[in-house]
């Protein structure tokens, strides 16, 4: 039986024209966008198509638009063997993570891709990764099940889980790592998937889909010469839920009472403040230094090795959940959908 694929246009490089007067990059009509890749044409594979109108420039990506493009593959799920996502590179990976969430017992491929290059310049990369996602997206298993029944992102020979992915580069086509998670599958002159790897589903239960997030989160990064002032500043803005720190090495931050005692007075009020470190591979582990266990007494919980798209996105699908800080905080240590190591 034939599959069917929806392809879903957000916005992106990918589908960008160079304008001949200003010689910036712009969106230009999705239809003129697959009329560059006669090879769909060539697939035994069905595809249909849907745009957001107006395309989105990835960095003004938002919560709002994630919850669209949940309602897009939710109301659509049952129609479709799989789902890709064109999405600009800037933001992909925070998209891909709170999809992960957002659809809870995914039982169907959701790649998302881009290109560095637009799809009508010569040397573009997004050829490749269209048809490569496309073909991910369609392919099943003898018994009918999908190959890769969870949200990723296809780049340059390489699927990658979403939830564990970084971009990592601007310039190059390898935009994309997963420092902390081995590759899905490798796309040479065939696909290799390495099976043992990819998130196995219930399939015995129904996708199920959630529409709500509640972004009152920050992100910081410590840095020496941080001010307390600003800090603190940060830690009593009333509405704030949660906060993703970004620390040293394996979890570690200056020894000044004044943080621990601001992280501690943020646990007093409710305040999720999550520890994650700097480096772009590793895991945070709070016990392995002093300056790390002092965090972990003022209140502060592990990002084990979660990338900040992840943690970030995770907290914001479990902060619209739970009113209960302590909820938060014991299912940040629980791995939903294989968003961090156990």
């Amino acid at each position: 039986m034939q599959s069917k694929v929806l392809l879903i246009y957000t916005g992106g490089t990918i589908g960008m024209n160079r304008n001949p007067k200003t010689g910036a990059l712009e969106p230009f009509d999705f239809e003129h966008l697959l009329s560059r890749v006669p090879e769909l044409e060539q697939f035994q594979t069905e595809i249909a198509t849907y745009q957001f109108q107006p395309p989105i420039d990835s960095s003004d990506m938002s919560p709002e638009l994630w919850c669209q493009l949940a309602h897009i593959i939710a109301d659509r799920y049952d129609d479709y063997d799989g789902f890709v996502v064109l999405h600009g590179t800037d933001t992909m990976a925070y998209t891909a993570s709170a999809l992960s969430f957002m659809l809870q017992n995914l039982t169907k491929p959701v790649i998302f891709t881009g290109s560095q290059l637009p799809i009508g310049q010569l040397r573009t990369d997004g050829k490749e990764n269209l048809i490569t996602s496309i073909e991910m997206a369609a392919s099943k298993h003898q018994d009918g099940t999908a190959m890769v029944p969870e949200v990723g992102i296809y780049f340059n020979g390489h699927l990658l889980r979403g939830n564990r992915t970084t971009k990592q580069s601007a310039d190059e086509f390898n935009a994309f790592e997963s420092f902390n998670h081995p590759h899905l599958a490798d796309a040479g002159v065939t696909i290799t998937y390495h099976e043992e790897l990819i998130h196995r589903p219930d399939y015995h239960k129904p996708m199920l889909p959630h529409f709500r997030l509640d972004h009152n989160v920050i992100i910081f990064s410590l840095f020496p010469g941080i001010r307390e002032d600003l800090i603190r500043h940060i830690i009593a803005t009333p509405n704030l839920r949660s906060i993703v720190m970004r620390t040293f090495g394996s979890g570690n931050a200056p020894q000044s009472p004044w943080l621990l005692s601001a992280l501690k007075e943020g646990y007093r009020r409710g305040k999720v403040v999550v520890n994650i470190s700097q480096c772009l591979q590793g895991r945070v582990e709070m016990g392995r230094y002093d300056t790390g266990y002092q965090l972990q007494e003022a209140g502060v919980i592990s990002g084990r090795d979660s990338t900040v798209e992840a943690a970030v996105t995770k907290l914001m699908f479990l902060n619209a959940k739970y009113d209960n800080p302590d909820m938060v905080r014991k299912l940040m240590n629980q791995s939903l959908c294989g968003e961090i190591t156990i």
